[in-house]
């Protein structure tokens, strides 16, 4: 019988979730056996004989797991440390949830800059003073049928976003080191080449993960070669960008806005200068926050890996763990 371990929450959200997807798993697969350990001294006996588990797994407990080939990760983009050295090393195969997010995403990116191009921001901040103001704004219109966007990330959410944007008739240019979608209508460039086209861009869009190589990569020097105009939208990762550098680049006017999502630090500190700074859009990590169908959707990638390990079929959404995506 094959053994499916549920390994302990790291948070209240993935406590939800093995709530909810043991029993799910428990009664779609009865010939399964579904454990959950619920502290490090069961998930040792738990994990020894298991052959694939979701959560994480740590260093001591890899180490007694005598059968594991699959690990799945029910987060697309996991805490910093999720992989180390053993696990990267290990040969058993790693899978997360990529791509349910995609829809739900882009719709945010797209408030982001609607609101940027049109100037919300002054407004709004003459609404908490109840100002009366048309003149209001102080960056340029930004006309979107004449503007470019640069996506750093064009996976599942980069494409949707890119699709979203080529419907308003921006130009769109893509960054990605393994692009995926053959049909895309845009070019799609490696990683090197961000320099290169980062100043062409009205809008620079990340949607990449926090990896050993994206680290910080929106920093000083980025923002120099931005235009002066041009905004900065990060829903990827926050340790894509270093805030100090963002603020320093907003204060000195080198680009014009920008829209966040996520932070380098979170929550954000109630001191940070990011608060009080203009043109400038930001929301708690919220962008799929109240989404209904994100669990079902999560559970669907979960079910099908399921069934494909159970029959030896190839898992989808299979990570580089060397790569952390």
């Amino acid at each position: 019988m094959i053994k499916f371990v549920f390994l302990p929450p790291y948070n209240a959200y993935t406590q939800e979730l093995i709530s909810q997807f043991s029993k799910q798993v428990s009664d779609s697969f009865p010939d399964l056996l579904v454990e959950t350990p619920r502290n490090d001294d069961e998930v040792l006996e738990s994990i020894k004989d298991a052959d694939a588990a979701m959560g994480w797994i740590t260093p001591e407990a890899l180490k007694v797991a005598e059968k594991i080939k699959w690990l799945h990760n029910p987060d697309a983009g996991p805490f910093e440390g999720y992989y180390y050295d053993e696990l990267v090393n290990h040969p058993l195969i790693m899978t997360n949830p990529r791509g349910i997010y995609s829809d739900h995403i882009a719709n945010h990116i797209m408030m982001y800059i609607l609101s940027l191009s049109r100037g919300l921001p002054w407004y709004e901040r003459n609404r908490e003073k109840k100002i009366w103001d048309k003149q209001a704004r102080q960056s340029p219109y930004v006309d979107l049928s004449e503007s470019t966007v640069l996506i750093n990330g064009v996976g599942g959410i980069g494409y949707e976003t890119a699709r979203l944007c080529s419907a308003f008739g921006m130009k769109v240019i893509g960054i990605d080191p393994r692009p995926e979608h053959e049909e895309a209508t845009f070019e799609v460039y490696p990683p090197e080449s961000l320099d290169t086209y980062i100043g062409k861009a009205d809008f620079v869009i990340n949607t990449a993960p926090h990896t050993p190589k994206t680290d910080r990569i929106f920093n000083s020097d980025r923002f120099n070669i931005m235009k002066n105009s041009a905004y900065f939208i990060n829903v990827g990762r926050g340790k894509v960008c270093s805030l100090d550098d963002l603020c320093e680049a907003l204060e000195q006017k080198i680009i014009a806005g920008c829209g966040l999502d996520v932070y380098e630090i979170e929550p954000l500190p109630e001191n940070h200068k990011l608060w009080d700074l203009d043109n400038v859009i930001l929301t708690p990590h919220i962008a799929v926050n109240g989404v209904e169908n994100i669990n079902e959707r999560r559970y669907r990638v979960l079910s099908t890996n399921i069934n494909n390990f159970i029959n030896g079929d190839t898992l989808m959404n299979i990570v580089d763990k060397e790569k952390w995506y």
